[in-house]
Parts: structure tokens; C-alpha cells; sequence
């Protein structure tokens, strides 16, 4: 992570990989329009991780939040979903207030291995394998989406459902290298287990970013 000072750790500065305008291609807002901000530094490192370049902080330049919003304001995004990395290793709170004061949807992307800072409409929740999970994740997920690997994976998918809240919206989504494997065991778990949506990731099936 960035060496810590004053404008960071109030968190005027985000150590901002990239931000772009595109379609959500996961989850439950599959298919919407939003403007994607990817803060760099990740404790996590899974190993089908699709940005393994945002894992060192340091490669990213640490942005104001202002220059954020004026890059922001350059599309017409209504919502902004905040990923990494790991965002939530990072003070949100400033960023949230400039958000809400101009009216845009605020959603998050974490593992839940961070506390969470800021205010968010849209939280989700996608716990990694041998990652330790902060609790109230559980009870403030919107949604849970849990990477299908190998068949184990579903266990483990079960294992975090058990302390979910009742309104969760839980999807299932095939790792992208080994899709044409794990599919079939998603689509056949799903149809014995309704309470599971599939999530898969239609930006690549787009060739968007």
C-alpha cells in the first residue's frame, strides 16, 4: 500500500488505477451502464485474478478525487461502481460525499476483507478462498458472488450462504479460464438450488472493457 499521509488517509487521494465509462458485466447489474473506478493495492492476490497489475499500490499514481469527479463528469454515468483491487483498503468516505452530492449511484466490489468506509446503494460481496471475512459483510451485502473454480468452490459458496442475510442476492459465476468446465456444475447446482442466480461475465463475451 501507498505510504500513508495526510491527503490519503482522509482520502482525498485514491491510488486510481484506471476509471472508464462501460457496461457492468456481473451480477445482479448485468447489462447497465456505469463508470468504473479500479483503486489499486489488493491483499488478497487470487490467482484468476483478471487485474493482477492492481495488486501494487504503488505502480498507481495517487489521484485527487476531485480530478475523479471532473473525469466523471465528462459521461453521462448515473452510477459509479468502485473495484480493485481491494477498494475498501482505502478511507471512501470523501469519495461517497462527492458521489451523493451530485446525485450518482454508488456501488462497491470487495472481498470483505476490509472494513468498509463510506455510503454505499450497492454493496457486493465476493468472499476468496482462504481470505479471512470481516462479518458485517454478511449482514450488509446486497448481493454475494462467489468465483466457481472447482467443484469445492460450491461448498464453500454454501458455507458463506449459511450466515448471509435473508435479502442477499446470491450468484454463482464460472472462473473465466475454466467456464466450459465449471458451467455445467453451475447450471445443474442452480437448478437443484433456486435460491443461486447465475452471474457471468458478459463484458468479455462483449469485447468491452
Amino acid at each position: 500500500m501507498h505510504h500513508s499521509n495526510e491527503l490519503s488517509d482522509k482520502g482525498l487521494l485514491l491510488p486510481l488505477m484506471e476509471d472508464f465509462y462501460s457496461i457492468q458485466g456481473e451480477g445482479f447489474h448485468s447489462g447497465k451502464a456505469a463508470y468504473f473506478l479500479r483503486i489499486g493495492g489488493c491483499d488478497v492476490g487470487c490467482s484468476f485474478c483478471d487485474e493482477k497489475e492492481s495488486w501494487d499500490a504503488n505502480r498507481h499514481p495517487l489521484t485527487a478525487v476531485t480530478q475523479i469527479m471532473e473525469n466523471l463528469r465528462q459521461t453521462p454515468a448515473k452510477t459509479v461502481v468502485v473495484t480493485g483491487g481491494e477498494p475498501c483498503l482505502y478511507n471512501l468516505d470523501f469519495l461517497c460525499k462527492r458521489l451523493k452530492a451530485e446525485g450518482i449511484a454508488r456501488h462497491i466490489e470487495t472481498s470483505g476483507s476490509e472494513p468498509l468506509s463510506g455510503e454505499w446503494e450497492w454493496i457486493c460481496f465476493s468472499p476468496k478462498r482462504g481470505t479471512e471475512i470481516r462479518p458485517e459483510f454478511y449482514s450488509m451485502a446486497h448481493e454475494m458472488k462467489v468465483i466457481i473454480e472447482e467443484p469445492e468452490d460450491l461448498e464453500r459458496a454454501e458455507t458463506h450462504a449459511t450466515r448471509l442475510h435473508r435479502g442477499c442476492e446470491r450468484y454463482l459465476q464460472p472462473e473465466w479460464s475454466r467456464r466450459e468446465e465449471v458451467m455445467p456444475l453451475i447450471t445443474d447446482y442452480i437448478l437443484e438450488h433456486p435460491e443461486w442466480k447465475v452471474s457471468i461475465q458478459i463484458h468479455k463475451y462483449l469485447h468491452i472493457p
